[in-house]
C-alpha cells in the first residue's frame, strides 16, 4: 500500500476491502445496490487508510455537491437555532444544502471527524461555537475543503463572533455607572467543551470594570456553573447564604438564561428587581424582552448569515480578495427593567430631591415595577 494518504485511490481502497471498483465508489457515496455490511467494510478501511475522496472524481460525478456540513455541539439551545437559521436562509437561497451535525461531547466529535474525510460528502464546513484541536484540525485539512467558525473559534479559520469582552464591559459599566459597588457574577462554561475558551472575555471584562473603578474582586461574590438557568438559580442562592451582611446589590450574568435563573431565586427570597438587586445578562434572547430584562443584545441570526456568506465567498470561483475573513457582529446594550440605581444610590438622590421630608426616604418601601411582584 502507499505510505502516503494522499496518495491513496480509490483502487487501493476497493482492493483492501475486497470489492470492485464501482461498489467501493457506491459505498463511499451512500449509493444504492450496496449492502450495509459491505458498506460499513469499505468505510472502515477508508478511515483506517485516511482515505479522502478525491474533489476532482466528485466533480467529475456532476460538478460540487454543493452541500455544506453544520457541526454544532447542541441543537435545543436557542443560540444554535438561531444560528442554524440564519446559515440555512442564505444557503437555500445559493441553492446550498445543508447537512446538520450534533457532535455534543467528545466521543461524538471524534467519530465525526473520523468518519467524515472519507465520505467527502460536502464543499465546506462550518464549526459553531466549539474549539478544534489539533487532530481535528488535521481531518478537516484532509478533505480539502473551506472551513468557517461561528460563535467563537480557536483555530485560522475565517470566522465570525462577537467581541465577549466588549459585552461583558457594556454590562458590567451600566451596573457601576447606576451606583452599584456589590456585584456578583455568575459565569458558566460548557461541560461538554472543557477548558474552553481557555479565558473567557466576559469574566475577564467584570474583572477589569470593578478594577478600573477601585474595587476589589470579592471571590464570594463569583460563581462559574455548568451551563443552564436552574444551575444558575442555585448559583445565586450560594452567593446569597455565602454574604448574609453583604450581599450583593447588583449580578452580572453571562447569558439572559442565567439571568433568568438568578432572578427566580432572588424572587423567592423576597427581593425586589431592581430596587434591591439589578440583574444583566447578555444575549436578547427573546425571554429577555418578555421578563423586561436588561441585557447586551447580540444577533445570531445575523452571524449565522454572515456565516453563511463567508462560506460562499470561499467557494466563488473567483475569490474576491477584498472579501472579509475575519467579522465582529456589533454588540449593543438594551437597558429595561431588571436595573435601577443602586439602593444606597437611590436613596441620596431621593433625599437630594425636593422630598418635604428626605429623612424618611431610606424607609420607604419601593413601588414594584409590575403589578405582579406587589
Amino acid at each position: 500500500m502507499p505510505d502516503q494518504p494522499g496518495s491513496l485511490s480509490l483502487s487501493d481502497v476497493a482492493r483492501e476491502a475486497g470489492v470492485s471498483l464501482t461498489t467501493a465508489s457506491r459505498a463511499l457515496n451512500d449509493s444504492y445496490g450496496v449492502s450495509a455490511a459491505t458498506r460499513e467494510k469499505v468505510l472502515a478501511i477508508a478511515r483506517r487508510l485516511d482515505y479522502v475522496v478525491s474533489p476532482d472524481a466528485v466533480r467529475l460525478a456532476g460538478g460540487r455537491t454543493r452541500r455544506v456540513a453544520l457541526v454544532v455541539p447542541h441543537i435545543e439551545r436557542w443560540f444554535f437555532g438561531e444560528m442554524v437559521n440564519g446559515i440555512e436562509t442564505v444557503l437555500a437561497s445559493a441553492n446550498f444544502d445543508l447537512l446538520l451535525y450534533q457532535v455534543g461531547g467528545p466521543e461524538d466529535r471524534q467519530d465525526f471527524f473520523t468518519r467524515l474525510p472519507a465520505r467527502r460528502k460536502v464543499d465546506a464546513v462550518v464549526v459553531v461555537a466549539f474549539p478544534v484541536d489539533q487532530r481535528e484540525r488535521e481531518r478537516l485539512a484532509l478533505m480539502g475543503v473551506g472551513i468557517v467558525a461561528a460563535g467563537g473559534q480557536s483555530a485560522d479559520y475565517p470566522y465570525v463572533c462577537i467581541d465577549d469582552y466588549h459585552a461583558g464591559r457594556l454590562a458590567v459599566d451600566h451596573l457601576l455607572e447606576s451606583g452599584h459597588r456589590r456585584i456578583a457574577m455568575i459565569a458558566a462554561h460548557d461541560p461538554d467543551q472543557p477548558g474552553w475558551p481557555a479565558r473567557s472575555g466576559r469574566s475577564e471584562a467584570y474583572v477589569d470594570a470593578l478594577t478600573a473603578a477601585g474595587i476589589a474582586v470579592d471571590h464570594c461574590l463569583v460563581r462559574d456553573v455548568d451551563w443552564g438557568g436552574l444551575n444558575a438559580a442555585e448559583a445565586m442562592a450560594d452567593i446569597l447564604d455565602a454574604t448574609p451582611e453583604s450581599a450583593p446589590t447588583a449580578v452580572f450574568a453571562h447569558s439572559d438564561e442565567l439571568a433568568l435563573g438568578a432572578i427566580r431565586t432572588l424572587r423567592r427570597r423576597g427581593l425586589r428587581i431592581p430596587e434591591d438587586v439589578s440583574v444583566v445578562g447578555i444575549d436578547d434572547h427573546p425571554l429577555a424582552a418578555l421578563t423586561d430584562l436588561t441585557t447586551v443584545h447580540q444577533s445570531v441570526r445575523e452571524q449565522g448569515e454572515i456565516a453563511a456568506r463567508l462560506v460562499l465567498d470561499a467557494l466563488a470561483p473567483i475569490p474576491d480578495g477584498d472579501a472579509p475573513t475575519a467579522v465582529t457582529a456589533p454588540t449593543t446594550l438594551v437597558v429595561r427593567g431588571s436595573t435601577g440605581p443602586a439602593p444606597d444610590h437611590a436613596r441620596s438622590l431621593a433625599a437630594s430631591s425636593d422630598d418635604p421630608h428626605p429623612e424618611l426616604a431610606g424607609s420607604r418601601p419601593a413601588v414594584p415595577a409590575h403589578p405582579q411582584e406587589r
